[in-house]
Protein backbone atom coordinates (compact mmCIF):
# COMPACT_ATOMS: atom_id res chain seq x y z
CA UNK A 1 0.00 0.00 0.00
CA UNK A 2 1.20 3.64 -0.61
CA UNK A 3 -0.84 6.31 1.60
CA UNK A 4 -0.09 9.82 -0.03
CA UNK A 5 -0.47 12.14 2.28
CA UNK A 6 -0.29 15.93 0.89
CA UNK A 7 0.61 18.90 3.16
CA UNK A 8 0.53 22.35 1.84
CA UNK A 9 2.70 25.27 3.76
CA UNK A 10 0.87 28.74 3.89
CA UNK A 11 3.04 31.82 4.67
CA UNK A 12 3.18 35.48 3.94
CA UNK A 13 5.50 37.62 5.74
CA UNK A 14 4.63 41.56 6.97
CA UNK A 15 6.73 43.34 4.73
CA UNK A 16 8.80 46.42 6.37
CA UNK A 17 8.11 49.76 4.98
CA UNK A 18 11.17 51.99 3.60
CA UNK A 19 12.86 52.63 6.95
CA UNK A 20 15.32 55.14 7.14
CA UNK A 21 17.52 55.75 10.25
CA UNK A 22 15.64 59.24 10.83
CA UNK A 23 12.55 57.80 10.96
CA UNK A 24 11.19 57.69 14.55
CA UNK A 25 7.59 56.03 13.57
CA UNK A 26 7.24 53.00 14.97
CA UNK A 27 4.66 51.48 12.37
CA UNK A 28 7.37 49.25 11.17
CA UNK A 29 5.16 47.58 8.23
CA UNK A 30 3.58 48.14 5.00
CA UNK A 31 0.33 47.59 5.16
CA UNK A 32 -0.61 48.88 1.76
CA UNK A 33 1.72 46.66 0.30
CA UNK A 34 1.04 43.92 2.69
CA UNK A 35 -2.90 44.14 1.98
CA UNK A 36 -2.17 44.62 -1.79
CA UNK A 37 0.33 41.08 -1.77
CA UNK A 38 -2.65 39.04 0.52
CA UNK A 39 -5.44 40.00 -1.72
CA UNK A 40 -3.49 39.53 -5.14
CA UNK A 41 -2.10 35.83 -3.54
CA UNK A 42 -5.92 34.61 -2.07
CA UNK A 43 -7.42 35.64 -5.42
CA UNK A 44 -4.78 33.71 -7.09
CA UNK A 45 -4.15 30.89 -5.17
CA UNK A 46 -6.04 30.74 -1.35
CA UNK A 47 -9.49 30.95 -2.87
CA UNK A 48 -9.29 29.30 -6.12
CA UNK A 49 -7.14 26.24 -4.67
CA UNK A 50 -9.30 25.99 -1.45
CA UNK A 51 -12.62 25.61 -3.48
CA UNK A 52 -10.82 23.25 -6.12
CA UNK A 53 -9.88 21.03 -3.18
CA UNK A 54 -12.93 21.28 -1.23
CA UNK A 55 -14.80 20.42 -4.05
CA UNK A 56 -12.65 17.44 -4.46
CA UNK A 57 -12.88 15.95 -0.87
CA UNK A 58 -16.84 15.88 -1.47
CA UNK A 59 -16.74 14.48 -4.87
CA UNK A 60 -14.86 11.91 -3.22
CA UNK A 61 -16.45 11.27 -0.03
CA UNK A 62 -13.84 11.29 2.64
CA UNK A 63 -11.32 9.36 0.50
CA UNK A 64 -9.12 12.42 -1.01
CA UNK A 65 -7.33 14.24 2.13
CA UNK A 66 -4.76 16.93 2.69
CA UNK A 67 -2.86 19.32 5.26
CA UNK A 68 -2.26 22.39 5.83
CA UNK A 69 0.56 24.74 8.02
CA UNK A 70 -1.04 28.31 7.86
CA UNK A 71 1.17 30.88 9.96
CA UNK A 72 -0.13 33.38 12.22
CA UNK A 73 1.42 36.19 10.35
CA UNK A 74 -0.91 35.41 7.40
CA UNK A 75 -3.89 34.35 9.67
CA UNK A 76 -3.92 37.72 10.93
CA UNK A 77 -3.40 39.73 7.63
CA UNK A 78 -6.05 37.03 6.10
CA UNK A 79 -8.22 38.16 9.11
CA UNK A 80 -7.82 42.24 8.22
CA UNK A 81 -7.61 41.80 4.28
CA UNK A 82 -9.36 38.76 2.68
CA UNK A 83 -11.42 37.32 5.61
CA UNK A 84 -13.09 35.21 2.95
CA UNK A 85 -10.00 32.68 2.68
CA UNK A 86 -10.76 32.08 6.18
CA UNK A 87 -14.20 31.21 5.78
CA UNK A 88 -13.31 28.55 2.86
CA UNK A 89 -10.53 27.19 5.39
CA UNK A 90 -13.12 26.77 8.02
CA UNK A 91 -15.16 24.73 5.23
CA UNK A 92 -12.17 22.72 4.61
CA UNK A 93 -11.79 22.00 7.84
CA UNK A 94 -15.81 20.89 8.62
CA UNK A 95 -14.83 18.06 5.78
CA UNK A 96 -13.15 16.01 8.51
CA UNK A 97 -10.96 15.26 5.73
CA UNK A 98 -8.29 18.16 6.55
CA UNK A 99 -5.50 18.72 9.35
CA UNK A 100 -3.74 21.29 10.16
CA UNK A 101 -0.47 21.96 11.56
CA UNK A 102 1.29 23.03 14.65
CA UNK A 103 4.09 25.12 13.68
CA UNK A 104 6.20 28.68 15.08
CA UNK A 105 3.62 31.60 15.21
CA UNK A 106 5.31 33.87 13.56
CA UNK A 107 7.71 31.27 11.20
CA UNK A 108 10.44 31.82 12.91
CA UNK A 109 14.04 30.90 13.69
CA UNK A 110 13.33 30.47 17.38
CA UNK A 111 14.75 27.28 17.75
CA UNK A 112 18.03 28.23 16.60
CA UNK A 113 17.93 31.34 19.47
CA UNK A 114 15.86 31.03 22.09
CA UNK A 115 14.19 28.04 23.23
CA UNK A 116 11.97 29.60 25.97
CA UNK A 117 10.22 31.75 22.90
CA UNK A 118 9.71 28.79 20.31
CA UNK A 119 7.47 27.16 22.83
CA UNK A 120 5.75 30.17 23.38
CA UNK A 121 5.26 30.71 19.64
CA UNK A 122 4.42 26.83 19.08
CA UNK A 123 1.65 27.02 21.83
CA UNK A 124 0.27 30.48 20.77
CA UNK A 125 -0.05 29.02 17.02
CA UNK A 126 -1.55 25.68 18.52
CA UNK A 127 -4.15 27.82 20.18
CA UNK A 128 -4.95 29.94 17.45
CA UNK A 129 -5.68 27.09 15.41
CA UNK A 130 -7.68 25.04 17.82
CA UNK A 131 -10.03 28.52 18.33
CA UNK A 132 -10.18 29.31 14.24
CA UNK A 133 -10.86 25.42 13.10
CA UNK A 134 -11.03 23.43 16.47
CA UNK A 135 -8.50 21.03 16.10
CA UNK A 136 -5.76 20.76 18.26
CA UNK A 137 -2.63 20.14 15.89
CA UNK A 138 -1.06 16.38 16.81
CA UNK A 139 1.93 17.07 14.00
CA UNK A 140 4.20 19.95 14.14
CA UNK A 141 6.33 21.48 11.80
CA UNK A 142 9.58 23.80 11.55
CA UNK A 143 9.59 27.11 9.62
CA UNK A 144 11.25 25.89 6.51
CA UNK A 145 11.08 22.25 8.21
CA UNK A 146 14.53 23.48 9.73
CA UNK A 147 15.04 20.05 11.99
CA UNK A 148 17.91 18.26 14.15
CA UNK A 149 18.01 15.60 16.86
CA UNK A 150 17.61 18.15 19.20
CA UNK A 151 14.23 20.32 18.08
CA UNK A 152 12.49 16.50 17.57
CA UNK A 153 13.77 15.91 21.64
CA UNK A 154 12.48 19.31 22.52
CA UNK A 155 9.02 18.46 20.59
CA UNK A 156 8.52 15.19 22.29
CA UNK A 157 8.61 16.74 25.76
CA UNK A 158 5.87 19.34 24.79
CA UNK A 159 3.77 16.08 24.97
CA UNK A 160 1.04 17.43 22.56
CA UNK A 161 2.57 15.54 19.56
CA UNK A 162 2.28 12.48 17.61
CA UNK A 163 4.78 13.61 14.87
CA UNK A 164 7.35 16.18 13.65
CA UNK A 165 7.82 16.68 9.57
CA UNK A 166 10.83 17.04 7.99
CA UNK A 167 13.00 17.24 4.68
CA UNK A 168 13.91 13.64 3.22
CA UNK A 169 17.57 14.96 2.76
CA UNK A 170 19.73 12.38 1.12
CA UNK A 171 22.60 12.82 3.07
CA UNK A 172 20.61 11.94 6.23
CA UNK A 173 19.08 8.94 4.51
CA UNK A 174 21.71 7.45 2.77
CA UNK A 175 20.50 4.04 1.12
CA UNK A 176 17.17 4.63 2.82
CA UNK A 177 14.03 5.92 1.18
CA UNK A 178 11.55 9.10 2.16
CA UNK A 179 9.19 6.80 1.72
CA UNK A 180 8.85 4.72 5.28
CA UNK A 181 8.00 6.70 8.69
CA UNK A 182 11.03 6.54 11.19
CA UNK A 183 11.64 7.47 14.99
CA UNK A 184 13.74 10.82 15.74
CA UNK A 185 16.92 9.94 17.49
CA UNK A 186 16.78 10.06 21.35
CA UNK A 187 12.70 10.18 20.96
CA UNK A 188 10.61 7.17 22.20
CA UNK A 189 7.18 8.16 20.71
CA UNK A 190 7.55 11.01 18.08
CA UNK A 191 7.28 9.81 14.57
CA UNK A 192 9.61 11.32 11.81
CA UNK A 193 7.64 11.84 8.67
CA UNK A 194 10.03 12.68 5.79
CA UNK A 195 9.46 15.20 2.39
CA UNK A 196 10.20 13.07 -1.22
CA UNK A 197 11.56 15.64 -2.46
CA UNK A 198 12.06 14.74 -5.82
CA UNK A 199 8.52 13.89 -6.38
CA UNK A 200 6.98 17.14 -4.48
CA UNK A 201 9.37 18.91 -6.53
CA UNK A 202 8.27 17.65 -9.91
CA UNK A 203 5.09 19.81 -8.97
CA UNK A 204 5.71 22.05 -7.28
CA UNK A 205 8.99 23.93 -9.25
CA UNK A 206 9.27 22.12 -12.28
CA UNK A 207 5.60 21.72 -13.46
CA UNK A 208 6.01 24.69 -15.55
CA UNK A 209 9.40 23.81 -17.35
CA UNK A 210 9.26 23.17 -20.58
CA UNK A 211 12.87 22.25 -20.68
CA UNK A 212 11.90 19.15 -18.28
CA UNK A 213 12.72 15.98 -19.90
CA UNK A 214 9.19 14.88 -18.11
CA UNK A 215 7.13 18.14 -19.16
CA UNK A 216 4.22 18.04 -19.79
CA UNK A 217 3.33 16.25 -16.56
CA UNK A 218 -0.12 14.88 -16.53
CA UNK A 219 -1.86 13.52 -13.50
CA UNK A 220 -2.11 10.08 -15.11
CA UNK A 221 2.25 10.47 -15.44
CA UNK A 222 2.50 11.55 -11.85
CA UNK A 223 0.05 8.67 -10.58
CA UNK A 224 2.04 6.17 -12.23
CA UNK A 225 5.53 7.30 -10.54
CA UNK A 226 3.32 7.23 -6.84
CA UNK A 227 2.52 3.90 -8.03
CA UNK A 228 6.11 2.70 -7.96
CA UNK A 229 6.20 3.22 -4.76
CA UNK A 230 3.99 0.36 -3.79
CA UNK A 231 6.10 -2.61 -2.61
CA UNK A 232 9.39 -0.08 -1.73
CA UNK A 233 7.27 1.87 0.59
CA UNK A 234 4.53 2.91 2.90
CA UNK A 235 4.18 6.57 2.17
CA UNK A 236 4.34 9.20 -0.40
CA UNK A 237 5.09 12.57 1.43
CA UNK A 238 4.23 15.21 -1.22
CA UNK A 239 5.42 18.54 0.91
CA UNK A 240 5.04 21.80 -0.61
CA UNK A 241 4.55 26.04 -0.55
CA UNK A 242 0.62 26.22 -0.85
CA UNK A 243 1.50 28.93 -3.63
CA UNK A 244 2.31 26.48 -6.20
CA UNK A 245 -1.11 26.32 -6.92
CA UNK A 246 -1.55 30.09 -8.91
CA UNK A 247 1.31 31.90 -8.12
CA UNK A 248 4.78 29.97 -8.63
CA UNK A 249 3.07 27.83 -11.06
CA UNK A 250 0.17 29.85 -12.97
CA UNK A 251 -3.15 29.25 -13.41
CA UNK A 252 -2.78 29.10 -17.34
CA UNK A 253 0.33 26.32 -16.96
CA UNK A 254 -2.76 23.87 -16.59
CA UNK A 255 -1.59 23.37 -12.49
CA UNK A 256 -5.46 23.48 -11.00
CA UNK A 257 -6.65 20.98 -13.98
CA UNK A 258 -3.31 18.51 -12.76
CA UNK A 259 -4.63 19.07 -9.42
CA UNK A 260 -8.38 18.44 -10.15
CA UNK A 261 -7.21 14.95 -11.70
CA UNK A 262 -4.78 13.68 -9.67
CA UNK A 263 -7.14 11.73 -6.81
CA UNK A 264 -8.71 10.40 -9.59
CA UNK A 265 -5.63 9.19 -10.93
CA UNK A 266 -4.13 7.97 -7.90
CA UNK A 267 -6.95 5.65 -5.96
CA UNK A 268 -7.14 4.04 -9.57
CA UNK A 269 -4.63 1.76 -8.18
CA UNK A 270 -6.15 -0.36 -5.52
CA UNK A 271 -3.87 -0.50 -3.03
CA UNK A 272 -3.41 3.78 -2.78
CA UNK A 273 -4.85 5.91 -0.52
CA UNK A 274 -4.70 9.31 0.89
CA UNK A 275 -4.19 9.85 4.66
CA UNK A 276 -3.23 12.93 6.67
CA UNK A 277 0.01 13.39 8.67
CA UNK A 278 -1.20 12.15 11.94
CA UNK A 279 -2.87 9.20 10.12
CA UNK A 280 0.40 8.16 8.87
CA UNK A 281 1.73 8.79 12.27
CA UNK A 282 -0.83 6.43 13.23
CA UNK A 283 -1.11 3.82 10.85
CA UNK A 284 2.52 2.95 10.22
CA UNK A 285 5.41 1.80 12.63
CA UNK A 286 9.11 3.29 11.74
CA UNK A 287 11.43 1.14 10.29
CA UNK A 288 14.27 2.31 11.92
CA UNK A 289 15.98 5.70 13.50
CA UNK A 290 17.34 8.64 11.29
CA UNK A 291 19.93 10.50 13.01
CA UNK A 292 20.35 14.37 12.54
CA UNK A 293 22.86 16.19 14.49
CA UNK A 294 23.30 19.18 12.40
CA UNK A 295 20.61 21.48 11.15
CA UNK A 296 18.57 20.84 8.41
CA UNK A 297 16.10 22.32 6.04
CA UNK A 298 14.01 22.06 2.86
CA UNK A 299 16.04 24.79 1.00
CA UNK A 300 17.83 25.21 -2.10
CA UNK A 301 20.53 22.23 -2.95
CA UNK A 302 22.05 22.32 -0.02
CA UNK A 303 19.45 21.54 2.04
CA UNK A 304 21.21 23.76 5.08
CA UNK A 305 20.36 27.25 6.61
CA UNK A 306 22.43 28.88 4.59
CA UNK A 307 19.85 30.78 2.59
CA UNK A 308 18.63 32.33 6.29
CA UNK A 309 22.16 32.76 7.94
CA UNK A 310 24.81 32.56 5.12
CA UNK A 311 26.54 35.65 5.70
CA UNK A 312 27.45 38.25 7.93
CA UNK A 313 24.80 40.55 7.70
CA UNK A 314 22.27 37.53 8.62
CA UNK A 315 23.76 36.61 11.39
CA UNK A 316 24.65 40.44 12.28
CA UNK A 317 20.58 40.92 12.22
CA UNK A 318 19.26 38.06 13.76
CA UNK A 319 21.95 38.08 16.57
CA UNK A 320 21.22 41.90 17.16
CA UNK A 321 17.18 40.70 17.51
CA UNK A 322 17.42 37.76 19.89
CA UNK A 323 20.02 40.14 22.28
CA UNK A 324 16.66 42.15 23.09
CA UNK A 325 14.52 39.15 24.28
CA UNK A 326 15.08 39.41 27.81
CA UNK A 327 14.34 43.56 28.12
CA UNK A 328 11.90 42.84 25.82
CA UNK A 329 10.09 40.39 28.39
CA UNK A 330 10.85 42.36 30.91
CA UNK A 331 9.31 46.02 29.64
CA UNK A 332 6.02 43.44 28.80
CA UNK A 333 4.68 46.14 26.63
CA UNK A 334 2.15 44.02 24.44
CA UNK A 335 3.13 46.12 20.92
CA UNK A 336 6.67 46.13 21.52
CA UNK A 337 6.60 42.62 22.08
CA UNK A 338 3.94 42.20 19.13
CA UNK A 339 6.67 44.05 16.79
CA UNK A 340 9.96 42.16 18.14
CA UNK A 341 7.99 38.78 17.06
CA UNK A 342 7.16 40.00 13.81
CA UNK A 343 10.53 40.69 13.21
CA UNK A 344 11.18 37.54 13.76
CA UNK A 345 9.99 36.36 10.45
CA UNK A 346 12.34 34.60 8.79
CA UNK A 347 11.59 36.16 5.30
CA UNK A 348 13.43 39.52 6.60
CA UNK A 349 16.91 37.52 7.04
CA UNK A 350 16.12 35.50 3.71
CA UNK A 351 16.10 38.78 1.69
CA UNK A 352 19.56 39.83 2.82
CA UNK A 353 20.45 36.26 1.14
CA UNK A 354 23.77 36.61 -1.27
CA UNK A 355 23.51 33.37 -3.08
CA UNK A 356 23.62 33.29 -6.69
CA UNK A 357 22.86 30.91 -9.69
CA UNK A 358 19.93 27.96 -9.07
CA UNK A 359 19.08 29.52 -6.06
CA UNK A 360 19.28 32.62 -6.28
CA UNK A 361 15.84 32.92 -8.30
CA UNK A 362 13.85 31.24 -5.17
CA UNK A 363 15.05 34.46 -3.20
CA UNK A 364 14.11 37.22 -5.41
CA UNK A 365 10.45 35.59 -5.10
CA UNK A 366 8.26 38.31 -3.54
CA UNK A 367 11.72 39.77 -2.03
CA UNK A 368 10.50 44.15 -2.24
CA UNK A 369 14.51 44.65 -1.95
CA UNK A 370 16.60 45.59 -4.38
CA UNK A 371 19.61 44.08 -3.33
CA UNK A 372 20.14 41.88 -0.06
CA UNK A 373 21.89 45.33 1.45
CA UNK A 374 19.32 47.26 1.26
CA UNK A 375 16.76 44.45 3.15
CA UNK A 376 19.83 44.77 5.65
CA UNK A 377 20.56 48.43 6.20
CA UNK A 378 16.76 49.02 6.09
CA UNK A 379 15.94 45.72 8.83
CA UNK A 380 18.41 47.27 11.29
CA UNK A 381 17.18 50.78 11.13
CA UNK A 382 13.77 49.35 12.47
CA UNK A 383 15.65 47.32 14.69
CA UNK A 384 17.74 50.77 15.92
CA UNK A 385 14.40 52.26 16.08
CA UNK A 386 12.79 49.19 18.49
CA UNK A 387 16.04 49.20 20.56
CA UNK A 388 15.46 53.10 21.30
CA UNK A 389 11.58 52.19 22.47
CA UNK A 390 12.74 49.58 24.81
CA UNK A 391 15.55 51.71 26.02
CA UNK A 392 12.84 54.67 26.88
CA UNK A 393 10.33 52.35 28.31
CA UNK A 394 13.14 50.47 30.62
CA UNK A 395 14.04 54.54 32.20
CA UNK A 396 9.75 54.92 32.33
CA UNK A 397 9.76 51.94 34.67
CA UNK A 398 13.05 52.67 36.62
Amino acid sequence: MASICFYFQVHQPLRLRHYTVFDKNDQYFDDYKNGSICRKVANKCYLPANRLLLDTIRQFEGRFKIAYSITGVLLEQLQRYSPEVISTFDALAETGCVEFLAETYYHSLSFLYSRDEFVEQVNKHAKTIESLFGQKPKVFRNTALIYNNDLAGLIESMGRFEAIITEGADHILGYRSPNFVYSPKGCSKLKLLLKNYSLSDDIAFRFSNRDWSQWPLTADKFAQWVNSVNGNGNVVNLFMDYETFGEHQWKDTGIFDFMRHLPEQILKHPDNDFKTPSEIAQSFQPVGTVDVPHLISWADTERDLSAWLGNAMQSNAIHELYRLENKIKKINDEKITADWRKLQTSDHFYYMCTKYFADGDVHKYFNPYDSPYDSYINFMNVLGNLQSRCSRQTIASA
